[in-house]
Parts: structure tokens; C-alpha cells; sequence
């Protein structure tokens, strides 16, 4: 018993995995996940669960709303990037990537209110994993690609010599993958 059909790629549409569709979808997506990334950070940090010394602090006093707004704008480039990415090749789990990485983005930032550049340098630690996230899945859509071409070649090349060896002629110009 061979499981050859359970590995074989070549029945795999490359669109069904893809996310394509109207730039509005995009957007809505993106929005809904930098809300809810946010939002479970905010909510994580209005309550706390025992006293602060036994993990992270609540939210700290004073107005919050800046932090925010830069997590927002953060969301934004973190989640359009991965979204980005998954309209054109397969991206794992891009949504929930892109929510715990504001989610924790946020919460860390209402419990210990970082100044303006340790603030900058979480947002840019947040969309640097995205785009790493995003490279390796471009790195694995490249690597695919290239499997399939090298596979429908040697098929070609497999039907020319079959054709060849049956009595049909085949010229040179004719095969496949030759000059």
C-alpha cells in the first residue's frame, strides 16, 4: 500500500490556498485583526488576575489612548503585510500570527508605558516578524514552484522518449527542454 497520491502536489490548485479576492476584503481584514489584536491586549491589561508583583501590571495610570493608537497604526502595517502576502501564496496561520503579535504588542505597553523609541522598536520588532513570517512562506511558494516545473519537465521529457520509442518520429526541436 503507497500513500504517493497523499504527496502528490500537482492536483493542488495554487489558488485554492491563496487568499485573492477585492482590495476592500483585504482591508476589512486587515481592520478586523488589528481591532481584535488590540482589543485583547487592552482587555488583558484593564484586568489583571492577583497582584502585579506576581506578573505583569495592570493598566497604569494615566490616559492610555496614545498607546492605542500607535498599537493600531502598528496593527495596520503588521497585519497588511502578512495580508499582503497571503493574496498571492500560501501564508500559515497569517490572522493569528498577526493577533498575538499585537495583542502582546499592546498589553506590554499599557503595563509598563515605554517611552516613544522603546515603543518604536516593539512596533518594529512587531512587523519585522511579520515580514520574516511572510519571507518564508514567499521562500516556500519559490521552492514549490520550482519542484513543479522540474516535475512537468521530466514528464515532457518522459512523453517525448515515449512517443520516440513507439515509432513516432520526434525532432530534436520538437522535445521538450531542448534547443
Amino acid at each position: 500500500m503507497t500513500f504517493d497520491y497523499l504527496f502528490d502536489l500537482d492536483d493542488i490548485e495554487d489558488n485554492n490556498d491563496v487568499r485573492p479576492g477585492p482590495w476592500w476584503r483585504h482591508v476589512l481584514w486587515t481592520v478586523g485583526v488589528t481591532v481584535f489584536g488590540v482589543g485583547l491586549g487592552w482587555a488583558g491589561a484593564s484586568s489583571s488576575i492577583g497582584d502585579s508583583e506576581f506578573g505583569l501590571p495592570a493598566v497604569a495610570p494615566g490616559p492610555f489612548g496614545e498607546y492605542l493608537v500607535a498599537w493600531a497604526v502598528i496593527g495596520l502595517l503588521t497585519a497588511g503585510v502578512l495580508r499582503a502576502t497571503a493574496a498571492r501564496v500560501l501564508v500559515h496561520i497569517p490572522g493569528q500570527i498577526a493577533a498575538v503579535l499585537l495583542l502582546v504588542g499592546t498589553r506590554l505597553s499599557l503595563g509598563w508605558r515605554p517611552e516613544a523609541p522603546m515603543l518604536a522598536a516593539m512596533g518594529a520588532a512587531c512587523v519585522a516578524v511579520a515580514a520574516l513570517w511572510s519571507a518564508f512562506a514567499l521562500r516556500g511558494a519559490v521552492k514549490a514552484a520550482r519542484q513543479r516545473a522540474e516535475r512537468q519537465r521530466v514528464r515532457d521529457e518522459d512523453a517525448a522518449q515515449a512517443a520516440a520509442a513507439a515509432g513516432g518520429a520526434v525532432r530534436d526541436e520538437d522535445a521538450v527542454g531542448r534547443p
